[in-house]
């Protein structure tokens, strides 16, 4: 991360990941061209202050090595740390027009299990998706 202490959020990924890599190039290519109210920063977790950003977020051990190989991690400025279908939420959310439309129903109750579902079936199948690579499989799967 290249700064410890940032006032955007800090969307933290798996940067061994080609199937991640290209969602978060994509991400930072479309919805941020939309931007309404803010950026947002994307750092593999290989690369980010894990210890800072979990300090930041109130030293509980939610933003781990073991946790960011698993799913995606949004950590905002005040410390919230959303994962998985929720940290994509709050980045199309952050990013406006129609994109935070289509967060805000990720968000939605009846919404978050479904979207759970679907992106731990994703997570656990990165490797097949495209552009993945064998480097994408979760720990604990074949192929890393």
């Amino acid at each position: 991360m290249s700064r410890a202490v940032t006032r955007d959020p800090v969307l933290v990924f798996d940067g061994d990941c080609a199937f991640c890599t290209t969602c978060v190039n994509a991400a930072e290519r479309y919805p941020r061209q939309t931007l309404a109210s803010g950026g947002w920063e994307a750092v593999p977790f290989q690369f980010a202050d894990l210890a800072a950003l979990d300090a930041r977020a109130g030293g509980r051990g939610e933003v781990t090595w073991e946790r960011a190989e698993r799913e995606v991690l949004w950590v905002t400025p005040d410390g919230r740390v959303y994962a998985g279908a929720q940290a994509v939420a709050r980045l199309l959310m952050r990013s406006g027009g129609v994109w935070a439309y289509l967060g805000g129903v990720l968000a939605l109750a009846p919404v978050r299990p479904v979207a759970a579902a679907v992106y731990r079936w994703v997570a656990a199948n990165r490797g097949l998706m495209p552009g993945g690579t064998p480097a994408c499989a979760l720990p604990g799967r074949p192929g890393r």
